[in-house]
């Protein structure tokens, strides 16, 4: 196992390896759940991708109608598009969404990615390179992969 890896829990219909998501936090259900703090340990607002299943078997959940099980999952890189003047490799820095509100934008998703909040703190884990067509706003953005 990485050392990077975690275990928690997640729907069995959603238990598949390789599936990414965004850990959103807790939910008013999970509260009274015995094993909430396995599934809770995950940073709110990373991205994880499931690496590995765990033999178990299946538990009841809340939210989750067929249960959950345990899975091992592993923090992925958030690709964004940021200021080229703070694009530099281990640097921190705090997210703050690019000015623009152009959906139909194909870089808007990676200008703005779903999960991130005004505020949230990273560490540049790699600078990719030019973002890729032209900035309708003519910003001028450098593709960085991104961790808490």
């Amino acid at each position: 196992m990485e050392e990077d890896t975690e275990i928690t829990l997640i729907g069995t219909k959603l238990a598949k390896v390789g599936t990414e998501f965004i850990f959103r936090g807790i939910a008013r259900e999970c509260e009274p759940c015995k094993l909430n703090k396995t599934c809770l340990g995950l940073n709110v607002g990373s991205k994880y991708r499931i690496t590995g299943l765990r033999n178990g078997g299946t538990l009841e959940c809340f939210i989750h109608d067929s249960g959950v099980c345990a899975v091992e999952v592993i923090e992925t890189p958030i690709v964004m598009g940021i200021e080229s003047r703070k694009a530099i490799k281990g640097s921190k820095i705090i997210y703050e969404p690019v000015a623009c509100n152009i959906l139909t934008c194909e870089n808007y998703r990676i200008c703005r990615p779903g999960g991130l909040k005004r505020g949230d703190k990273f560490t540049i884990a790699n600078v990719v390179g030019e973002l890729s067509g032209q900035c309708e706003k003519g910003y001028i953005l450098k593709l960085v992969e991104v961790k808490r």
